[in-house]
């Protein structure tokens, strides 16, 4: 909704949207941003966070569900307008190529899942994917897999996205949270039209070979050769101390040699580089006209409300629609976009809506990320996802994003 519903009011309905590019106007009022991790020894730790003890907590992390499903009741046909012309901003490496249409589904390297440590102090994952960008280093998701919509103490701790994560491996490197970006309507009322967020990434860390081992009970013989092990100063030691907001102790350890003198050591990580590079980046879409085909990219996972375990969360899948208009009061959605898709909310929150993916190049146009779920047959098995619709003041947030350098922090 617009900020002048964000209390309720009359949803417009969309009409035929001229064919073109238009950048909207944006207020920068429009934007909300917060740190997420200031500096190199910050996103260090959080790194530490999700690898030490032999990634126990990449592991352990379970889907986030919070307000996930919504009662079929509360969902309706409804009517998200466009603010602007449409337009498009082409995917990492589509710049000068037409997109096409595919009947083959090759799964784009794009997505993956960010995990951070949720409000009961748990670890948990969402679904996002890697965004084009000036410094190739965005992600997109859902905005209450960022921002912390059950404790409101602002954004979600230790904030990672993994792309082709699965089961303590990752294959293109760990990008630690620098800066996350929503609307103001998302950030201080919790709108649902509004509940997207885009997030810079600092250059991947790639841990040595070796794996992710635990240090705790190694002796200093086996110890002081390890390839994961960098010795440091006492006084850049503290630092990472300092810089531990849990105080943990992952990441930075301390040993005694067979003299008795202490030596002091912090993860060796080796920079992994940009995101972009990696991956790839999706384009963006904006000010669509509803109706046309998406694919919906995901690690969807847990059961349907008949008890049906349809998705397990551990391998990205994907399912195809048409966008139709959709409002949902419940979570204070009256703009919204819907799709035909038996994903289940668990873990397929954040997932990428994809239109005019191409096969070959596995890119497209993100336009859309899933918000929640819906049974709206009320047969007991999820058959809808809902999105917000993404209009100019989605281009706004994205702009205000997407030329934010992050750099490297190994």
């Amino acid at each position: 909704m617009k900020r002048t519903l964000a209390f309720g009011g009359l949803v417009a309905t969309a009409g035929l949207l001229a064919a073109g590019l238009a950048a909207p106007a944006q207020a920068a009022g429009d934007v909300a941003s917060t740190p997420l991790a200031a500096n190199k020894i910050a996103a260090q730790n959080i790194a530490a966070f999700w690898t030490a003890e032999k990634a126990a907590n990449l592991i352990q992390a379970t889907p986030y569900n919070v307000e996930t499903q919504v009662p079929a009741k509360h969902v309706s046909t409804g009517g998200p307008s466009a603010d602007s012309k449409p337009g498009v901003v082409p995917a990492i490496g589509d710049e000068k190529k037409a997109a096409a249409k595919s009947k083959n589904v090759n799964l784009p390297k794009t997505t993956g899942k960010v995990f951070f440590k949720g409000a009961d102090g748990q670890p948990h994952w969402c679904t996002a994917t890697s965004l084009q960008s000036g410094y190739k280093n965005l992600v997109a998701t859902a905005g209450h897999c960022v921002y912390d919509t059950v404790s409101n103490k602002a954004t979600m701790d230790n904030w990672i996205f993994v792309p082709g994560y699965y089961q303590g491996k990752t294959p293109y490197g760990i990008y630690v949270g620098k800066q996350a970006f929503t609307h103001y309507d998302f950030d201080v009322y919790e709108d649902g039209d509004r509940d997207y967020a885009f997030v810079t990434v600092y250059n991947g860390l790639k841990f040595p070979a070796g794996g992710f081992a635990d240090f705790k009970d190694m002796k200093w013989e086996e110890f002081k050769n390890y390839a994961g092990a960098q010795e440091v100063d006492e006084a850049t030691y503290k630092a990472y101390q300092d810089a531990d907001k849990e105080k943990s102790g992952r990441g930075y350890w301390t040993k005694t040699d067979d003299k008795g003198q202490t030596h002091y050591f912090v993860f060796k990580w080796a920079d992994a580089g940009r995101l972009g590079d990696n991956v790839g980046g999706q384009g963006l879409a904006y000010n669509q006209k509803l109706g046309k085909p998406v694919f919906v990219f995901g690690y969807p996972s847990g059961a349907h409300p008949d008890g049906n375990q349809a998705f397990s969360g551990k391998t990205l899948k994907w399912s195809y629609g048409k966008t139709f208009a959709a409002t949902a009061p419940a979570i204070k959605g009256e703009e919204l976009q819907g799709v035909k898709s038996s994903f289940t909310g668990e873990g397929s929150l954040g997932s990428a809506w994809l239109l005019n993916y191409n096969n070959g190049r596995r890119v497209g146009y993100l336009n859309g990320v899933t918000i929640a779920v819906a049974d709206r047959d009320n047969n007991k098995r999820i058959d809808t996802s809902l999105s917000p619709y993404f209009d100019g003041e989605t281009y706004g947030v994205y702009s205000a994003a997407k030329n934010n350098w992050s750099g490297s922090i190994a």
